[in-house]
């Protein structure tokens, strides 16, 4: 039994496994404060509660830990660390023995380690990667080669958000400009890594492209109207205290909004492509106009659940607000008109119109494309 290879998804994996291996070994930004070799996994031999105290229903104080450090050139020696508590539930954590955590380990010069430690957190590691072997596997067996490229495009995602965009942001360089461009080209890379170079493809990227364009500029010129500063992104402060005052966050956050919505729209894209390439193989007869038909139909169903999608998406990080909100009774006017709502507000409805954009736009190419290509076969 002879296994088909397709030639042109080979080319595909060996261009993404190459742009993998370019953003892996670019140098991304050095702060120069932190050490990663100094970070090391340890196990929890005892914990010291006697300097924490409670006030209310958070703890406060220094939570001191016998570690055994288990990786690393010291691995087997015992440290005493200390788990400093600042009475924030979202950044404390407490150890028991048995856990593992992940300590900074700073060293004299006799290269002895300075004690107490540092203990920065859970180590979690070992079920991070449990659950992306988990994701990969499911993935390759689900779709084989074409799995395969969608996994390494996910990494070509992530590398390239790690390593040039955020870097970009650090340094200053325009957020909308830089945001954008990336965005165009993960979209690209996407699309074609998983569609391959077909009129199916093309159909489904000029789609997506449009949607990001309206959302970029939907987010650029009318984030003014909604009077939001960047500051209701996660960290913000902390990222101007932390050296970074130059930093434009408004910027930042109206390209959070065409970049977060980017994989709505490269999905509803390549999910219209998709309907109306296989219509037209299952019914080569049919016209381009009835293709494009088609793709209407297709867009109409799947609109409604993407833009639920998004909503959902957007809301579920603050459902803790949200029953706050209801638990304190706050009138809706209040709700609608805090900053923090407008900002998912707006995230939401600028999504939702990019992907009302998208679906008649990529049934009209795909059908003409595919319609074009099944009359030159013919």
């Amino acid at each position: 039994m002879k296994i088909k290879i397709n030639r042109k998804n080979l080319i595909t994996t060996a261009v993404l496994t190459l742009l993998c291996i370019i953003l892996a070994v670019l140098p991304g930004f050095d702060a120069g404060r932190f050490s990663p070799a100094g970070s090391v996994k340890a196990e929890v031999i005892s914990a010291d509660n006697s300097a924490v105290y409670q006030t209310g229903i958070i703890l406060q104080g220094d939570q001191y830990c016998e570690l055994r450090i288990t990786q690393g050139e010291r691995r087997g020696e015992t440290v005493r660390g200390v788990n400093k508590l600042i009475g924030k539930l979202e950044m404390d954590k407490i150890f028991s023995a048995g856990d593992f955590a992940l300590i900074a380990l700073d060293f004299n010069a006799d290269g002895e380690i300075i004690q107490p430690v540092t203990i920065v957190d859970h180590y979690r590691l070992g079920a991070e990667t449990w659950l992306f072997g988990g994701f990969v596997f499911l993935l390759v067996v689900f779709a084989g080669l074409t799995g395969f490229n969608a996994l390494l495009s996910f990494v070509v995602t992530v590398l390239a958000v790690w390593k040039v965009l955020v870097p970009a942001l650090l340094r200053g360089i325009d957020p909308a400009g830089v945001s954008f461009a990336i965005t165009i080209g993960l979209t690209l890379i996407i699309i074609y890594a998983v569609g391959g170079f077909t009129r199916k493809a093309t159909a489904a990227a000029l789609g997506s492209l449009l949607g990001t364009a309206l959302t970029a500029v939907l987010a650029l010129c009318g984030g003014s109207a909604f009077k939001i500063h960047g500051a209701v992104m996660p960290f913000a402060e902390n990222l101007l205290y932390s050296g970074y005052a130059h930093l434009d966050l408004t910027q930042i956050f109206l390209s959070c909004v065409f970049i977060a919505s980017s994989g709505a729209l490269m999905d509803l894209g390549m999910d219209i492509a998709s309907a109306v390439e296989e219509v037209a193989v299952k019914n080569p007869n049919l016209t381009r106009g009835e293709l494009v038909r088609s793709g209407l139909s297709v867009g109409r169903s799947v609109i409604g659940t993407m833009t639920t999608t998004l909503l959902l998406a957007y809301s579920g990080g603050y459902l803790s607000l949200l029953m706050l909100f209801m638990a304190q009774g706050t009138p809706i006017v209040n709700i609608l008109n805090l900053k923090y709502v407008a900002a998912e507000i707006m995230h939401t409805l600028i999504g939702s119109i990019g992907l009302v954009t998208v679906a008649p736009f990529t049934a009209f190419v795909a059908g003409t494309l595919i319609g074009k290509a099944k009359k030159s076969e013919a």
